[in-house]
């Protein structure tokens, strides 16, 4: 059967593309977030403005409007409403299970090391401050400090000393999401290199897209790349972990599954039952992109061999200030900086306001090699300029 009608729950730059690849397609987007004009919005047939966290307006949107698919894009969600509207038969892609394990890095991280048994730091769970130091006794120090429930690594933080571990106890609760003042405190990992492994569940079965390797500040992504150079063994480990967990999760659809790696080891760190910030990158790397890939899962419909059309990156588009009038400058410089070979690409994501370290956009860059298409990556975001006014 063909879906028409979804209804994205969060309309932020993922959203954006994903609602982009369902237009193509002839699906009707109702686009839902906290705040008005967001970017999916711009592109939807209709929208709704509430948090995800009300269970109550979550419902009501759904009996309103009666689309055919629910789609997550965000972690903040009543996931218990999720599961009642499952439970009733709405459907809700990849899974109510999948975005409730998810949505608290607790439940994912349990349910990988108790009922998978996958390779994961050692960690501990902490809601005082006192917890948090006797967490990181436990897993030692140096230690990373996270909310169980927040987005683009807010949040985050890592402590080499007690007095730091209290800075970021309050640092991580400071930027949770929710009402719950829980944290991880997790073994501090020496690795070579961070990947996400984009994994498709599909009817047929699950499918991998080639790894993403990617650098973090502040929590956050700043660039990614792809493929990411890793030895054969640590690229089988990781899809035989990734699918195993997907797999457990259930429902079809792409799931953004991260992983450190240390010489031939995959060690399983976070996952997502979405489209990955990190996997922008297969917007100009890989055909089927991310965005197309779960669209296609989550309707049923056929996937093509996913091809590589080379070594590619992304490099983020920051603010550094809150501002609701502001403009691009540079666009035509930042375009001009590929060629024929080394293609680069823009993409602004029309947020209609600006914050501190917020991703208004990326620049994206084919070149020979990962390294060479990060460097022109990072040189044609370095191009685009924030004006604000006021």
């Amino acid at each position: 059967m063909y879906f028409a009608s979804l209804m994205l729950l969060g309309s932020g730059e993922l959203g954006r593309e994903f609602a982009i690849a369902a237009k193509r397609l002839g699906c009707r987007i109702i686009a839902c977030d906290r705040y008005p004009n967001a970017p999916a919005m711009q592109l939807a047939d209709d929208f709704e403005v509430f948090s995800m966290l009300d269970g109550a307006a979550l419902r009501a949107a759904v009996e309103k409007h009666r689309p055919d698919v629910i789609v997550p894009e965000i972690e903040a969600i009543d996931t218990a409403a999720l599961a009642e509207l499952e439970n009733e038969g709405w459907h809700v892609a990849p899974s109510a299970r999948a975005v409730q394990l998810t949505m608290n890095r607790d439940g994912i991280r349990d349910f990988a090391v108790q009922q998978l048994g996958l390779r994961t730091s050692r960690y501990r769970f902490a809601e005082s401050r006192d917890e948090a130091i006797a967490a990181a006794d436990a897993v030692g120090l140096p230690c990373v400090v996270k909310p169980v429930m927040s987005s683009s690594g807010k949040g985050q933080s890592t402590a080499a000393t007690v007095a730091e571990l209290g800075q970021a106890w309050d640092y991580a609760v400071a930027n949770m999401r929710g009402d719950r003042p829980r944290v991880i405190v997790e073994e501090f990992i020496r690795f070579d290199s961070e990947i996400t492994l984009l994994t498709v569940a599909t009817k047929a079965g699950v499918l991998f897209c080639a790894p993403i390797g990617h650098r973090q500040e502040h929590g956050d992504y700043r660039e990614s790349w792809q493929p990411a150079a890793l030895s054969a063994l640590a690229l089988a480990s990781a899809q035989e972990q990734a699918g195993k967990v997907v797999q457990a999760l259930g429902g079809n659809g792409i799931f953004g599954v991260e992983f450190f790696i240390r010489g031939d080891e995959a060690i399983f760190s976070e996952l997502s039952p979405r489209p990955h910030d990190t996997g922008m990158v297969t917007l100009i790397s890989q055909s089927p992109n991310e965005f197309e890939l779960h669209l296609r899962a989550v309707l049923g419909l056929p996937i093509p061999a996913i091809e590589l059309a080379g070594p590619s990156a992304s490099a983020v588009i920051l603010a550094d200030r809150e501002s609701e009038r502001f403009a691009f400058d540079g666009v035509a410089d930042a375009l001009a900086h590929g060629s024929g070979e080394a293609p680069v690409e823009l993409r602004l994501f029309a947020k209609p306001a600006t914050l501190p370290r917020r991703r208004m956009g990326v620049a994206l860059a084919r070149a020979s090699t990962a390294a060479d298409a990060v460097e022109l990556a990072k040189a044609a975001a370095a191009k685009v300029r924030i004006c604000y006014d006021g």
